[in-house]
């Protein structure tokens, strides 16, 4: 089916998402759950939820009954990766509303219909009018061609934020720790999302540090680069170290240590800023290095 809102119009089939007819980058799953949205919207005229969509719903759906994951964490960063792809706001939303404590709803007015199947062509009886329209043909072929050429060019590039550590011994810096790496991904996901693509909840970034297998995460997640953080105990006090790493030698591109105070004040800012400033220079913008 090809549900269509606004300028926008997503094919379920293909998991296909397109703005005035160009492809809007989406990844699979934040596309699977915008599909489940779409589908409701569609039929909310005669559903008792009205249109919402919960979240058990939405993990089934996504996840499915038997894989375990970080379910809130991987629910946020579908959400978040829809509402870059609309240019949509938690705060203001004009697709996707938040339902507090039951789910999610897709608010604006959709439209939905078959996918158009191309019908028998009709019989060209002139041989004149059948080379301009082979000549046509080919022309179409070739620019087709060379767009998909151009595409393939310049693939996006691909992110993992692996979970941060809190290497402090303090179990209550574990939460705003981990909270971080999520904001981290948040961030750089509205960066340019035409040109990179940030990977922030599969089940591998999860690892702890003394397991994390780099390579690993670069098979399985086609990934380019990998941030890593940590929260450590140092003489002076407490510090956070990033790391900005290039997978295909491991090599640090960037890494820097920043203090904390003992309430972690500033530091969301500070890391948010330091791993921003590492993708320009180093994936947006490699030249100014």
């Amino acid at each position: 089916m090809v549900h269509r809102f606004g300028v926008f119009e997503f094919d379920d089939e293909g998991n296909e998402l397109r703005k005035n007819g160009r492809t809007v980058a989406i990844e699979p799953q934040p596309a699977k759950a915008l599909a489940l949205l779409l589908a409701r919207a569609a039929d909310r005229g005669g559903a008792r939820d009205g249109g919402i969509v919960s979240r058990e719903e939405l993990r089934e759906v996504v996840w499915g009954k038997n894989t375990h994951v970080d379910f809130d964490r991987g629910l946020a960063y579908c959400v978040s990766q829809i509402r870059t792809a609309l240019g949509d706001s938690g705060d203001n939303p004009r697709f996707v509303q938040t339902i507090p404590k039951q789910g999610f709803k897709f608010i604006a007015p959709v439209t939905t219909s078959l996918p158009q199947v191309p019908g028998p062509k009709p019989q060209l009886r002139s041989g004149r009018a059948a080379y301009w329209v082979a000549a046509a043909a080919v022309l179409v072929i070739g620019v087709g061609l060379a767009l998909a050429a151009l595409q393939n060019e310049s693939p996006r590039v691909v992110i993992g934020v692996s979970i941060f550590d809190n290497e402090t011994g303090n179990a209550d810096y574990d939460r705003p720790v981990a909270a971080l790496s999520d904001l981290v991904v948040e961030h750089l996901t509205k960066l340019d999302p035409n040109r990179i693509a940030v990977v922030g909840n599969a089940a591998i970034l999860r690892h702890p540090r003394n397991i994390r297998n780099l390579k690993a995460v670069a098979q399985e997640l086609k990934a380019d680069y990998v941030l890593l953080g940590q929260l450590q105990q140092g003489e002076t006090g407490l510090r956070f170290i990033t790391h900005f790493i290039r997978l295909s030698d491991e090599a640090h591109l960037k890494a820097n240590r920043l203090p904390v105070s003992d309430r972690l004040a500033g530091l969301e800012d500070a890391v948010v800023e330091e791993f921003e400033r590492a993708v320009r220079e180093h994936v947006l913008n490699p030249r100014t290095n």
